[in-house]
């Protein structure tokens, strides 16, 4: 009883504060075209709502809810719940994103002013957040939850502001701000979360994963092909450069697909990868392309990364996570590190050395919608390469700093549970049966 009445208060709370918050601050915007962004307004890093852009909100949202709501579906004792703790977490992260977000980029004269756009930037705010939660996934309440979203919300806008406007990082597939920033909160917050008296249970609940595993794999893996490139190609800065980010995902995505079946029939004893280890081949493959995907990869160049990363992410997951887990005590219970965290540090890497290759002659016109102080002449190409390459430490500091912090939030004694209460608690917020267990 008070674990239900925990959440239902805080749900109560947080949502109040945001009517009362969106009735003071909130307001339509009414430019709706590109060249009639205010100039007092933050739009350097953000299209407006043009015709084309409304369209792929709908990708966004479909990825957002259904892809990412699949893939926490990860133990099938938890499956339902897991999905619907996720909406919970979805709603409330794209209001207070929403909020927050606006504070940075479109804050004038008092007041906020949101489009189509806005939803669109809250949606990957979003993302990141579901992320982090496959890394604890099991062992917080949606209490916990919430205020992970609330934090965590906070402190990814921040990030994203100080990469993109303020340092100028080119990064619309979200390598840094989203699947980086996502993985490694998580896992900071797993780490302040670790519980060696719970760790043998635990490693049993990830053992459960049985037929409705797969089932939930095969569908939110076929969402990830259909979505995920209009998901990455959303916040290109221009829509000529919309056809790159799309064709460079496409390629990589299919690249690391194959790489799964080159190389899980070798590390385990299956002659074909579950549906399961497919769709962390394609997760990896699009995570790569985030900062690279409107950059001059070259076709060739997308299948050599999604081909690399494919063979990365299998070998992490037999190798790097059981170190995570003895060693650093890091219970990853979906394998963030694996899908976002390597394969964005990756594609970080490779966005860094294909901005050495920003010049007029290669990039033509794109050269100022992808970095315009460099066709300006205020940054020379490599300047702008370090900029790039010092996004990636600063972006792990605070993701590391933030998730320990909201894991020494989240264990406030008012906040959980003993042990067993914890686990008892799990039948009520996952609507399962224990069992024997």
């Amino acid at each position: 009883a008070a674990s239900r009445l925990r959440l239902s208060g805080l749900c109560f709370l947080l949502q109040i504060l945001n009517i009362l918050l969106f009735a003071a601050l909130v307001r339509y915007s009414p430019e709706s075209s590109p060249g009639r962004c205010p100039p007092q307004l933050n739009c350097s890093q953000r299209s407006q709502d043009s015709p084309f852009q409304q369209p792929r909100f709908q990708d966004v949202q479909v990825q957002v809810l259904l892809s990412f709501g699949l893939l926490v579906v990860l133990l099938s004792r938890y499956g339902p719940g897991s999905a619907a703790i996720s909406i919970l977490i979805t709603a409330f992260a794209i209001q207070w994103a929403v909020l927050i977000q606006g504070f940075f980029y479109f804050f004038l004269n008092g007041k906020i002013y949101v489009g189509a756009q806005s939803m669109v930037s809250a949606d990957f705010c979003t993302a990141a957040v579901l992320i982090s939660t496959g890394a604890v996934l099991g062992r917080v309440n949606p209490a916990q939850l919430l205020l992970l979203a609330l934090l965590e919300v906070t402190l990814c806008s921040l990030n994203e502001y100080i990469l993109l406007s303020l340092m100028g990082v080119s990064d619309s597939g979200r390598s840094l701000t989203v699947h980086t920033f996502g993985a490694y909160f998580g896992l900071m917050v797993s780490r302040v979360l670790y519980q060696p008296h719970k760790d043998k249970r635990k490693r049993e609940e990830q053992q459960d994963k049985g037929q409705q595993t797969d089932t939930f794999a095969v569908v939110g893996t076929i969402y990830l092909w259909i979505f995920w490139p209009s998901f990455a190609s959303t916040t290109t800065v221009h829509h000529n450069a919309e056809n790159w980010a799309l064709l460079n995902t496409y390629f990589s995505l299919v690249a690391s697909t194959v790489s799964t079946f080159i190389l899980s029939p070798v590390l385990y004893e299956e002659s074909t990868p579950r549906m399961v280890q497919i769709q962390d081949a394609t997760l990896a493959g699009m995570a790569v392309m985030g900062m690279a995907g409107e950059m001059l990869v070259t076709p060739f160049g997308a299948l050599i990364a999604g081909f690399l990363v494919g063979l990365i992410s299998p070998l992490g997951f037999r190798f790097f996570t059981p170190v995570l887990h003895s060693k650093l005590k890091i219970q990853d219970t979906c394998g963030v590190h694996n899908t976002h965290g390597l394969p964005g540090l990756l594609g970080a890497l490779l966005g860094t050395l294909l901005t050495l290759l920003a010049t007029a002659d290669t990039y033509g016109h794109r050269l100022e919608l992808l970095f315009p102080l460099v066709a300006q002449g205020s940054r020379t190409v490599t300047d702008q390469a370090f900029i790039q390459l010092g996004a990636l430490p600063l972006t792990l500091l605070l993701a590391t700093l933030g998730g320990c912090l909201t894991g020494a939030v989240l264990k406030i004694k008012v906040l959980r549970c003993s042990p067993e209460a914890q686990y008892e608690a799990n039948s009520l917020f996952r609507e399962v049966k224990l069992g024997n267990c």
